[in-house]
């Protein structure tokens, strides 16, 4: 019945009837339905009367319950939160959405999204321009020259790069790209672009390329070894245990986890590397279950520092 309303005709409960062969008084039934929807079914009476729908309501072919329309405003502001770049469309679109609402539904949705708020971190303002301007060059496949300031770094670092795709991680966007310099794929974190410019040189993206997927297979190369695997059993407060879990290296070897532990399943030599000095810095927060050796090498590094702090005081 919607579709046939949506042609723009004036039709009369029976007209809708026969073509749809159901009875007037269900016809009746599913203006009812479709008011209580958002939609604006007019119903005159009289010599020129009919059925018919707002002429603005051709802009809104989607339907959308209670719970659907508060998943998407919540959606926008953890899209805001994040500094996604099409923000203000966004914001247009669900306004779009929430224009096709009667005021009972508009009622209801702010009753509804009003218990959740993402807090936003501070960004640079340009960070938006940026991420698309990267993402239009992975898209038209163009190479582009920025300039790059490394943590640390005395000055900024210029190079092109081939722009594959972006990424949000950790509450902050990366551009995975093919360097030209070092003759690889590398990330670059956006906020430390202090200038990017299009060139005219093209490139091809590598077929299904994922973003996602290569920040998890560089996670695996990371790792020391194809040595022995060993579990690590962690205990903590499930706070602190958050913080380990979202390790940009350990969250990728996590297997199992409850309120008070985490388990993690971790080559050895890697392990012996990088674990000590990094679990560490959790202090008395955690206890090392397993196993004894790295426990024993937390011991050694503690044991260490004291040791040269109490040189000092002699």
């Amino acid at each position: 019945m919607l579709w046939i309303l949506r042609t723009g005709r004036k039709l009369t409960a029976t007209q809708i009837a026969d073509s749809l062969e159901i009875s007037v008084r269900t016809v009746y039934r599913y203006i009812d339905a479709l008011c209580a929807s958002g939609v604006p079914v007019i119903a005159e009476s009289g010599h020129d009367g009919g059925i018919r729908i707002l002429e603005s309501f051709k802009e809104t072919p989607l339907f959308f319950n209670s719970v659907e329309v508060k998943a998407l405003v919540d959606a926008f502001k953890f899209a805001q939160g994040a500094g996604y770049p099409y923000t203000e469309e966004l914001e247009s679109a669900l306004k779009k959405v929430e224009n096709g609402l009667h005021e009972e539904q508009r009622h209801d949705l702010s009753r509804r999204s009003n218990g959740l708020d993402v807090i936003s971190p501070s960004r640079l303002p340009s960070v938006v321009p940026l991420l698309r301007d990267l993402e239009q060059a992975a898209k038209d496949g163009l190479t582009v020259r920025i300039t790059y300031r490394k943590a640390n770094a005395e000055k900024d670092d210029g190079r092109e790069v081939d722009p594959y795709g972006l990424a949000y991680d950790r509450n902050e966007w990366y551009v995975v790209a093919f360097c030209h310099r070092s003759q690889a794929v590398r990330t670059f974190r956006v906020d430390r672009i202090a200038r990017l410019e299009p060139t005219e040189a093209c490139f091809e993206k590598p077929e299904r390329f994922s973003a996602s997927v290569y920040f998890s297979d560089q996670s695996e190369r990371e790792r020391e070894a194809d040595g022995p695997m060993t579990v690590i059993r962690i205990e903590g407060e499930p706070d602190t245990l958050n913080a380990v879990c979202r390790h940009w290296h350990m969250r990728h070897y996590l297997t199992e986890r409850t309120d008070r532990e985490v388990w993690f399943l971790l080559d050895v030599p890697t392990m012996n590397k990088y674990l000590p000095m990094y679990l560490m810095t959790f202090g008395t927060a955690i206890r090392i279950r397993e196993p004894l050796e790295l426990r024993r090498q937390i011991q050694e590094l503690a044991y260490g520092i004291a040791k040269h702090y109490d040189e000092d005081s002699d």
